[in-house]
């Protein structure tokens, strides 16, 4: 499978995605707000904006969310801020989660250290009552004080040191500083989300801000979504990676994502992998309790299938890193035989047939729906 690789530890050629199929029609309702600070933070601390669960930590640091904070004190621009409204008075953070957490954190008077962060993350979605007994524990909060390099000359920002309890004069301004934001919600079609991820999808092309799985993380939040996580810091799935930690992009979760999405219907497949995932994500979100567990235990199950192969096992020998193409197409021809063979077995033999097998559905397009087939058919061929 000669296909060129990025940095990393996984080759990401392998996600990037070349669907030219037709999009649905939509019916959007796109409506800008100026919400003032105040409002905003009203608005989070009662639950009516919503900050994902599972989107990435909070990542600023103390230096970078008070430029946020003097930006809004001085009254200098600040970018928008889009929501996806999920009901009545219900709205999902889509972009500038770490905008509105800032916000949040210094009115709150508290900021978070760097290891009670993916605590937050879980403790967030519980009620007012358990997050302020949150950021009231001094082992994972600090006190909120804005925090800037001196000038050149040695001089201190007037802004340093200060709390929102302590701006003074300034407050006002803070707490009345309106903040653009976006509201967007899906008319037509009615039974799915798919404009919004599209929308949000051609926004961030070319952008860092939110790549396409933690946009469908957010959006298809579930508790199949809650069990990739869960599945991710699996130690044996670690070592096959060949990285000992989730990837802060969620590349690794789309990984996973895919194997599971191909192994219940590759038979479905239609030559688009975004619409694909998409589709499976909305489905999953029905699952029950006893489906989620089935998954969960389908990937011990499958993680123990390669517990005699090397940590490399689907790792490219051109570029030495993990094939997610390899990975899927193996773990998705596996879980189909898993009731039919008692005898399924991976072996080092195998696995270099069948990385020989598909290497012709592994090369420009290879998410087109000759190639995804082609690649589970000749994995199935081999292990059959």
């Amino acid at each position: 499978m000669a296909i060129e690789s990025t940095n990393g530890w996984l080759d990401e050629s392998e996600l990037s995605v070349e669907d030219d199929a037709q999009i649905e029609e939509y019916e959007l309702i796109s409506t800008p707000n100026d919400f003032n600070v105040s409002t905003i933070f009203n608005f989070i601390n009662r639950g009516s904006v919503k900050i994902p669960v599972f989107q990435r930590n909070y990542v600023w640091d103390i230096r970078r969310a008070s430029k946020l904070i003097e930006s809004i004190i001085l009254g200098l621009p600040v970018p928008q801020v889009f929501l996806y409204e999920e009901g009545m008075n219900r709205f999902l953070v889509i972009d500038g989660q770490q905008r509105l957490l800032t916000i949040y954190f210094f009115m709150k008077g508290r900021f978070p250290k760097k290891h009670g962060r993916a605590e937050f993350r879980r403790i967030f979605s519980g009620t007012p009552a358990e997050v302020d007994e949150f950021l009231a524990d001094d082992n994972y909060f600090q006190p909120f004080k804005l925090s800037f390099a001196k000038f050149p000359d040695g001089r201190k920002n007037k802004f340093s040191g200060m709390t929102y309890e302590g701006l003074g004069e300034y407050k006002d301004a803070f707490e009345l500083k309106p903040l653009r934001n976006i509201i967007v919600k899906q008319v037509r079609p009615a039974d799915d989300d798919s404009s919004i991820f599209e929308m949000f999808n051609r926004l961030n092309t070319g952008g860092s801000n939110l790549q396409a799985q933690e946009i469908r993380t957010s959006l298809y939040h579930s508790k199949f979504m809650e069990s990739l996580f869960l599945m991710n810091e699996s130690p044996r799935w670690r070592q096959l990676t060949g990285s000992p930690n989730a990837d802060p992009r969620m590349k690794d979760i789309e990984v996973i994502l895919r194997a599971f999405a191909l192994a219940q219907s590759v038979d479905k497949y239609s030559g688009s992998m975004t619409g694909f995932l998409n589709r499976f994500c909305k489905t999953a979100q029905k699952m029950t309790e006893v489906q989620v567990q089935k998954a969960l235990e389908t990937w011990g199950w499958f993680l123990r299938l390669t517990e005699g192969l090397p940590n490399n096992a689907f790792h490219l020998a051109t570029s030495g890193r993990f094939s997610p193409l390899f990975f899927e197409s193996v773990f998705a021809a596996s879980v189909r035989l898993r009731d039919s063979r008692d005898d399924l077995a991976l072996t080092s033999d195998k696995m270099t047939a069948i990385a020989a097998s598909i290497g012709n559905f592994a090369q420009e397009g290879a998410t087109k729906t000759k190639n995804v087939t082609g690649r589970y058919e000749a994995t199935l061929a081999v292990l059959s």
